[in-house]
């Protein structure tokens, strides 16, 4: 059967107004999914769209899909409330409203006022609320606007919090200073998930650098271990070169000098011209080798030697990897193992400190080219090439993100890592594929949750810490428990208010705040 177009005289829009009015009217949805109130259970949970701006033709795919399976299962019988909501909080909604303000990052919200700022945040999310549900209604979408839950609402706030105490009373919910994905723009902390989203193709110098042997075996041979990097900027902080203690190094002299590397990446680095191979060694026998840094223009003390680590490898570079334990999760932990200093001259603007000598108030990744034009100048340069890979991008405001030692909280994924696995056992996935594929790689390689932001607009972390003891914290559950320590009533938990709620406990000096 072939549909006829509708005729040239009829207007679409009045149209699409009659039959939502019609169905709002008779209430047609409300309706269908009575009748099959008898019927068994299909829960559907509405994942929220993030109303931060006007919706795109991507939300209606997405509306698309989450109407055909509820409209099918109640169809068939089953038993399908359909309960909207919306998505209010986090860096969408804020980026959304900077822009609107013309702000450029934090210094101007603090400025503004953050009750202010957080205000025009929720006068922002409930206008772009009006524009998807009729978005919504144009396309037919049935759901129960009139009963949605708004994750900024007081009662969604305090589920948040009693989730989040079952959490933290069995130990998973815990603060730690680990090198987090980092928008310098937003000045904020990113998950993984984020990250993942953010990814985009860049070329970057990739350098190799002479770092001259003050000791150890190869320091006879006047050697200097090659290292390769392309990020030099991380060079100004370098405190320590890892090597992989069970793999062969070499003490090689090539027409450019004299270097210790990794033996398999030899030829690939320095040809098989002319090339001596003057001493071999494992990599444990390089452990405490001294050598001098190519920047000293930050002071690090008890550093600048070769340490052992096994994450290592000789698939590209040269073997030896520099070590700057402020932005790398794994130079940190290898470095501490050391008891090594972490030293970060970047500030949280992603500039270099002021008082930093030669790159001072530079934009990380602006620094490069300087550095490397001064490692050139001073022959500590063997070579630079062009290297194209992909590199972490904030999702939102597509500034270069830089992995950075932060204070954060996490959720304790890894610790429950064989339930989660043991789940997703339980789990029927269409398509089948997803369950030990995209999904499943992803569990077996989960990393903790980094839950916090240091931003406004968000659900407030319910921890309360001792100002005389920061060892000691209460998490709170509810208004209600909050109100009975601290004698405040709250009505709306969001930050400035939450922040002069403080309270004390009998026999512990200290204020909680």
């Amino acid at each position: 059967m072939s549909l006829k177009p509708l005729p040239a005289h009829v207007d679409l829009p009045a149209l699409e107004r009659e039959v939502i009015e019609r169905w709002k009217d008779r209430k047609v949805f409300a309706r269908s999914v009575e009748q099959t109130r008898s019927g068994p259970a299909w829960v559907f949970y509405e994942g929220p769209p993030t109303a931060n701006g006007k919706p795109g033709v991507h939300h209606v795919e997405a509306r698309v899909f989450k109407d055909v399976f509820p409209r099918y299962r109640t169809m068939k019988g089953y038993h399908v409330p359909r309960k909207a909501g919306w998505d209010c909080h986090g860096l969408p909604v804020e980026i959304a409203v900077e822009k609107e303000l013309g702000f450029s990052g934090k210094p101007d919200i603090e400025r503004y006022g953050i009750a202010e700022f957080n205000a025009r945040c929720r006068e922002s999310v409930r206008r772009h609320v009006g524009e998807f549900q009729q978005m919504s209604d144009r396309m037919g979408f049935w759901l129960d606007n009139d009963d949605a839950y708004w994750t900024m609402d007081t009662s969604y706030v305090e589920s948040v919090w009693w989730s989040l105490k079952q959490v933290y009373d069995k130990g998973l919910l815990v603060e730690d200073h680990r090198v987090t994905p980092y928008c310098p723009r937003c000045g904020t902390g990113l998950s993984d998930h984020e990250v993942a989203q953010g990814y985009e193709t860049v070329v970057d110098p990739s350098v190799y650098v002479r770092f001259p042997v003050t000791s150890g075996p190869a320091a006879p041979y006047g050697a200097d271990l090659l290292v390769w990097t392309t990020t030099p900027w991380t060079l100004v902080s370098n405190t320590a070169v890892a090597v992989h203690p069970d793999v062969d190094y070499v003490v090689a002299r090539s027409p450019q000098g004299t270097f210790v590397l990794a033996e398999p990446l030899l030829t690939k680095v320095l040809g098989d011209d002319r090339v001596e191979v003057l001493d071999r060694m494992p990599g444990r026998a390089l452990e405490h080798s001294g050598y001098r840094r190519p920047f000293e223009l930050v002071d690090i003390p008890g550093a600048h030697f070769v340490i052992l680590a096994d994450y290592v490898t000789t698939e590209d570079g040269t073997g030896l990897v520099h070590q700057s334990p402020a932005f790398g999760a794994e130079d940190l932990a290898a470095t501490r193992a050391y008891g090594m200093p972490v030293v970060n001259p970047i500030e949280p603007d992603g500039h270099f400190r002021a008082d930093v000598p030669q790159v001072g108030g530079t934009f990380f990744k602006d620094a490069d080219a300087g550095l490397v034009a001064d490692l050139r100048e001073r022959g500590l340069l063997l070579r630079q090439e062009p290297y194209e890979h992909a590199y972490p991008f904030c999702w939102r405001c597509h500034t270069a993100l830089l992995y950075y030692a932060l204070p954060s909280w996490y959720v304790r994924t890894t610790a429950v890592k064989d339930q989660l696995l043991a789940e997703n056992e339980r789990t029927a996935w269409h398509p089948e594929t997803v369950k030990h594929g995209r999904y499943g790689d992803w569990l077996n390689n989960n990393v903790d949750w980094a839950l916090s932001r240091d931003r406004y607009w968000g659900t407030p972390l319910p921890i309360w810490r001792n100002d005389a003891d920061p060892s000691r914290m209460v998490c709170i559950g509810s208004l209600a428990e909050l109100a009975a320590l601290s004698g405040t009533t709250l009505d709306d938990p969001h930050r400035p208010f939450v922040d002069d709620v403080t309270f004390t406990r009998p026999g512990e000096e200290g204020t909680y705040r």
